[in-house]
């Protein structure tokens, strides 16, 4: 009988802190979905623009650029910033940067006022992964960690299919772009007043890494002192660096440049066209809830990634070639994002095993860094394509990123592969 107490007690203790892990999910997801909201703050807009302003799609590609290359730098310095100080503040001063954003390009009345609207929403965008993970890590319990990173990535392709909708549907009803960027700010707004009221939740100063609980057990060893930039010595993590540098440039060109590409190729109207990115990342979501499943089961991470990346490049490449027509065409490019989030899961993982103990913050802000750099090159080539009515190579180029990420998710299974078998060796 007294063998069983232990794991009856470990079980209540599970019991009694699942309303705790839940609200921190929940939390930490609603933050990072109004993160990925304010990633398409002006792509949706970019006809308007280009009425309002005369403005061409490569300089709005370049305001995309500068948005990202402020987000991929700052979020590399910052996971250092949140190992440092923590996650709360910075997360608070993040969602403070985003409204800013938004309210700056409903006053826009120039290209400069666009641009300056885009550098603080990628300034409040910079800290949004260290911080979310930190958090997670440290504040939801092990077994309900995994739940934790897809809600996290479903809540990012959820914030991303809203943001469209949102902003043109509520053009269309008031007849300005302007409003639509007001009531961007007030829903991110109206997110930093809940987080504000709910701020125990994602405290993580109460929270502990597992390797902190392990090393305060009685005869534990204690943990080895490493130098906070040793981390960058692992091939992993930079093979995942460049994974999320390919990926995110296919992104890249369907966020910003699929809806006008088929709006010319198909010559539907770009209410209609402009529903491609929500259907992408709504597919994308489901594509996540599987590929939860898929990875968990999985030890070759990188097959799941290569294989439905590449069945997404194809899906692309017919597209590219102007055989389908109309809706077909949407539908297709919305179906590609079902690959794309079924891979999300397993790309996670590969992170989170790159990952030494207690530099976690360090590791998501250099490797997410990656998607960052992936958007900040990508956008004025696409851009310049779009300038020079290369619609079908908005798909092909998007395609042939997707390829190249496969290169890079099967290079980081090579390096894994010795730790696999000496981990299936000892179990």
């Amino acid at each position: 009988m007294n063998s069983t107490r232990p794991e009856i007690k470990a079980s209540g203790e599970e019991a009694a802190r699942r309303p705790s892990d839940v609200r921190t999910i929940s939390l930490v997801g609603l933050a990072h979905g109004s993160s990925h909201f304010c990633h398409l703050l002006l792509p949706p807009l970019f006809p308007f623009f280009i009425r309002d302003f005369g403005l061409t799609y490569a300089e709005l590609g370049l305001a995309v650029t500068l948005f990202f290359a402020i987000s991929g730098i700052g979020q590399a310095l910052s996971g250092f910033l949140v190992d440092r100080v923590g996650a709360r503040p910075i997360l608070f001063a993040a969602l403070a940067s985003f409204v800013a954003a938004a309210l700056t390009a409903a006053s826009a009345h120039s290209y400069f006022g666009l641009l300056l609207a885009a550098a603080l929403a990628g300034l409040g965008n910079a800290p949004f992964h260290p911080v979310d993970f930190t958090i997670l890590n440290k504040r939801v319990s092990s077994k309900r960690l995994g739940h934790a990173f897809s809600v996290h990535g479903i809540s990012g392709n959820l914030g991303w299919a809203a943001s469209p909708v949102f902003l043109l549907g509520l053009t269309e009803l008031t007849g300005s772009w302007r409003w639509a960027e007001v009531g961007a700010a007030c829903v991110v707004a109206s997110v930093m007043l809940l987080l504000w009221w709910q701020r125990d939740a994602i405290d993580d100063r109460q929270g502990a890494w597992a390797h902190e609980k392990a090393a305060a057990k009685p005869g534990a060893a204690p943990a080895k002192e490493e130098h906070p930039l040793a981390f960058l010595k692992l091939p992993s993590v930079w093979l995942c660096f460049s994974f999320f540098f390919f990926s995110t440039c296919a992104l890249s060109a369907i966020q910003s440049f699929a809806s006008p590409a088929l709006q010319e190729m198909t010559g539907l109207p770009v209410s209609r066209t402009s529903l491609v990115v929500t259907g992408f990342m709504l597919c994308g979501a489901l594509g996540m809830v599987a590929g939860g499943f898929l990875a968990a089961r999985a030890e070759r991470l990188e097959k799941i990634i290569g294989s439905c990346l590449v069945v997404s490049a194809a899906v692309l490449l017919l597209v590219s070639t102007g055989v389908v027509p109309g809706m077909g065409a949407l539908v297709l490019v919305s179906l590609a994002g079902l690959g794309v989030g079924l891979a999300g899961p397993s790309r996670d993982m590969l992170i989170k095993r790159a990952a030494p103990p207690g530099a976690t913050g360090r590791v998501y802000g250099t490797v997410y860094s990656g998607l960052d750099l992936g958007f900040t090159l990508a956008a004025p080539i696409f851009g310049w394509l779009m300038d020079h009515h290369m619609n079908g190579a908005i798909f092909q180029g998007s395609a042939l990123a997707l390829l190249a990420g496969v290169l890079s998710a099967a290079a980081v299974g090579l390096r894994i592969a010795p730790r696999r078998a000496a981990a299936k060796a000892t179990a």
